[in-house]
């Protein structure tokens, strides 16, 4: 709970990788550790999850689009687990790229001192790539906590990514996240 006595509300961004469709095991741990769970999509996310399956876990739609006017807002978060996070998504979001409402709700996050973990999922290729490494270190500059690296998310080869979603490290964002609150 939170100290106006309603549930601490955590948002899930989901991007579109191989262990998106598995994002229900960190809503599952979530709700044992008392949070309240918002999941958010981006759009190329939509084809990788089981949308009806995580509202119903949730009790509540998942989000990729910004609400019409008279619509409910999304409850606030007081934390935000982004996982998997993609190369493209990162890169956009250290670069102040708000396309998609789940990178508008990244880009303003840091302004308003929500914690915020990622767990990204990218190959070696990826990881390697100077681009990548300049958008980690922006973001960490502005208090974003990262699980990569050893005892973390560590990239995969090339073209194995496949082998790696069935042992995605969920539980990782949600001890990090809970660090820091």
């Amino acid at each position: 709970m939170t100290e106006t006595g309603r549930p601490k509300v955590l948002y899930v961004i989901v991007c579109a990788a191989g262990p998106a469709g598995g994002v229900g095991k960190l809503v599952t741990l979530a709700h044992q550790r008392g949070w309240d769970v918002q999941i958010i999509a981006t759009p190329s996310a939509l084809d990788f999850i089981d949308t009806k399956a995580l509202e119903a876990q949730t009790g509540r739609p998942v989000r990729s689009e910004y609400r019409k006017p008279g619509e409910p807002r999304s409850p606030k978060a007081d934390a935000i687990i982004v996982a998997p996070a993609t190369y493209n998504t990162i890169n956009k979001w250290a670069n102040g790229i708000s396309d998609t409402y789940a990178l508008g709700i990244l880009a303003e996050a840091p302004g308003l001192a929500i914690p915020i973990a990622v767990l990204p999922f990218v190959n070696t290729a990826l990881a390697g790539r100077s681009a990548f490494n300049h958008s980690i270190s922006t973001l960490q500059g502005e208090e974003v906590r990262f699980m990569l690296g050893a005892g973390k998310f560590e990239p995969h080869l090339p073209g194995s990514g496949d082998d790696q979603a069935d042992i995605f490290p969920w539980h990782l964002a949600l001890i990090e996240i809970e660090k820091g609150k």
